[in-house]
């Protein structure tokens, strides 16, 4: 069972986001997966437009990122495995 990261601003994410294995783009600069780019999810790609927060954790590292569709998406990256996971999902605030 996945183990719950409250972010630190505590935003609150879709509970019906189980977490998903994804493929990540990222910048690398002098380390290794500085920061995603763009990711893949079920063939559909999203453009990273800002990465509105990261933190660290034991053995992981996460990223808060706006996608270019309007979306709050958490993403995690494991280190030890160098594996990506989607851990959160928020939908745009819908205006008008």
């Amino acid at each position: 069972m996945p183990v719950r990261v409250d972010p630190p601003q505590r935003m609150r994410y879709s509970a019906a986001v189980s977490e998903m294995l994804l493929h990540v783009e990222c910048y690398a600069g002098h380390r290794a997966a500085e920061r995603p780019q763009r990711f893949y999810l079920r063939a559909h790609r999203f453009d990273v437009e800002e990465v509105l927060d990261s933190w660290y954790s034991p053995g992981a590292t996460y990223f808060r990122v706006r996608a270019h569709d309007g979306n709050l998406y958490l993403l995690r990256h494991d280190w030890p495995q160098d594996a990506w996971a989607l851990v959160g999902f928020r939908r745009a605030a819908v205006t008008g």
